[in-house]
């Protein structure tokens, strides 16, 4: 199916040919089923969506406001719609995959008890070594619904104020104040539901009494004070709320001491503004400066009123793993609190205690990162973290690939708020008083059919040359189910040569065991003989909330943008 220039009077003839999109041969069935003498009136409409499309809660109102988005279009009669005005409405944007429900889970449970979106490094613009820190990608994910913004708090080079970049590295300063007020003004602007602010801090106690000062002068009331919980309060009594999450401040000194008095000599590396770096980062050494010793400069008893400020700050403890990580897992006896893992150590964690996390899950917070050497801000599967109750999959959100895209799925559920439910045998022990395991194999609980049919609007979204030079693409579509590991399964359809408006017809089962947990992944390609097959949209949703029935699926571009135009015909039955 390659593509090959004949003569440019034949070519540029088949790259402008544009076929109208045809129904699908089901979608005329159910027009005549549903209608009599060409034309559905109000109430054969509302039967549809009741007795086909499984709307059940449908009525007649609902089947009005229809009639009256089309009437706009001309395409419908006074007794009712014809065919093109149904056709219109099944392939529109009022015909969702997803139940326009709004927040609809329970949100009185304990945080710990939700997926939180989380995000990475929130203040980079791109890679984790050179780009710029800013306050617009914290606005930006803060407007697309993450819950959880992560700072790393370092001082200036004079040492007199906080700074926010990625140590070590040549990342660019943005100073901590206008972080914060970044905030203020986008916390609740997608989600009632609270904000949590990890603080990575490498401050001395002075510099912390600062953050503590411009925290509570920002956030006012917005803050919630700082606390022990024996249990995590609910994201409902937590609206319009932001918590503060970090070591507690004498923790946070210790490791400073640590890592001045480790063996190996740690030196700053300056550069021309005489910001200062531990270990270079890539930067050229211009002289060793042994760190200075902190905890030198004040007095013990004015060190303990400063860090009881900081201390004040903090509602959601981050504990760490001493003793080992097996020992903190199995002790549920304290506070609860937040503990953070790197994604190669989660991994191999599964592996040996994963009952033990689910367990520690059910009281505490977990946030898992992405591993250092992930310097272009790229992403892990999390699902493996989610399968175990992994409440914080930090993310980068700044890049794009698709377990970014699964991320973007799955915090589509419960209305977008940021915040999901996570599903009862990931809180409750089982008959016997077992724990989940998302490894073993188990009975079928449904399965999804789904029978892609048709897609159209490439050739309003993307200039005629976009795909070929000399010819309509060839359009073909991936699905792929991602979940426990028994339910993972990948499929794809023909490519459909030369065609603007592909129509496949095919359909595909996907048995679930865990369908909780699952999500539906499509992406569409332009097919190439060369392997490079290029991108034409994607789209990635939770299986628990779609809706039964034909529906129109928007898809969205490499950095999660909807296309205006671009949109499947599929089909979603549950068996």
């Amino acid at each position: 199916m390659s593509k090959q220039s004949y003569g440019s009077c034949f070519c540029f003839r088949r790259m402008f040919k544009l076929n109208r999109a045809e129904p699908p041969e089901d979608v005329a069935k159910l027009f005549s089923q549903y209608s009599e003498n060409g034309v559905m009136t109000v109430e054969k409409l509302h039967k549809f969506l009741v007795d086909f499309q499984g709307e059940v809660k449908a009525t007649i109102d609902d089947a009005q406001a229809i009639f009256h988005s089309l009437k706009h279009h001309h395409v419908f009669q006074r007794r009712g719609l014809h065919f093109d005005a149904f056709f219109r409405y099944i392939f529109g944007d009022l015909n969702s995959p997803l139940a326009s429900l709004g927040v609809h889970q329970d949100m009185t449970a304990p945080l710990a008890h939700y997926f939180l979106y989380t995000g990475h490094n929130s203040y980079l613009t791109g890679n984790q070594l050179s780009s710029d820190s800013s306050i617009d990608p914290i606005i930006k994910a803060l407007r697309s619904g993450v819950r959880v913004i992560e700072l790393d708090l370092w001082p200036n080079s004079k040492k007199n104020d906080v700074e926010v970049f990625h140590g070590g590295t040549m990342t660019s300063p943005v100073k901590l104040i206008k972080c914060l007020v970044a905030i203020k003004e986008n916390a609740f602007y997608a989600s009632e539901y609270p904000v949590i602010i990890t603080f990575e801090d490498h401050l001395d106690s002075l510099l912390q009494a600062k953050v503590a000062q411009m925290v509570t002068k920002t956030f006012g009331d917005m803050l919630f004070p700082g606390t022990d919980f024996q249990e995590f309060p609910s994201p409902e009594s937590l609206k319009k709320r932001i918590l503060i999450s970090t070591k507690p401040p004498k923790e946070s000194l210790d490791s400073l001491k640590e890592e001045e008095n480790n063996d190996q000599k740690i030196y700053c590396f300056i550069n021309n503004s005489g910001r200062t770096f531990a270990n270079g980062g890539g930067w050229t050494k211009r002289k060793n400066v042994p760190i200075q010793d902190k905890q030198n400069e004040t007095e013990e008893e004015e060190e303990e009123a400063t860090i009881s400020e900081y201390r004040d700050l903090i509602s959601v403890h981050k504990v760490k793993g001493k003793g080992g990580l097996r020992n903190l897992l199995r002790d549920n006896s304290k506070r609860a609190a937040r503990l953070s893992l790197g994604e190669q150590k989660l991994q191999n964690a599964v592996k040996t205690y994963g009952p033990d996390i689910i367990r520690f899950t059910q009281k505490n917070l977990l946030r898992v990162y992405p591993k250092g050497t992930r310097i272009l801000s790229s992403n892990y599967n999390p699902l493996v973290c989610w399968t175990h109750g992994v409440q914080m999959v930090a993310f980068n959100m700044q890049g794009y690939g698709k377990y970014l895209w699964i991320m973007h799925g799955m915090f589509r559920a419960n209305g977008g708020c940021g915040y999901v439910k996570k599903p009862d045998f990931l809180l409750n022990p089982g008959p016997k008083n077992e724990v989940f395991n998302p490894i073993i194999c188990r009975q079928i609980k449904k399965t999804l059919k789904v029978k892609v049919y048709m897609g159209d609007g490439w050739h309003l979204e993307f200039r005629r040359t976009h795909f070929d030079a000399f010819s309509p693409p060839d359009f073909f579509a991936k699905l792929q189910i991602l979940g426990v590991p028994a339910d993972n399964r990948k499929v794809k359809t023909k490519p459909i040569e030369d065609e603007w408006v592909p129509t496949w017809n095919k359909e595909f089962e996907f048995p679930l065991t865990v369908p909780e947990l699952a999500l539906l992944r499509i992406e569409v390609r332009d097919y190439n003989m060369s392997g490079r097959h290029d991108f034409g949209g994607q789209t990635c949703l939770p299986v628990s909330e779609l809706r039964s029935g034909i529906r129109a699926i928007p898809l969205y571009s490499k950095k999660g943008h909807k296309y205006k135009y671009v949109k499947l015909l599929v089909r979603f039955q549950f068996i």
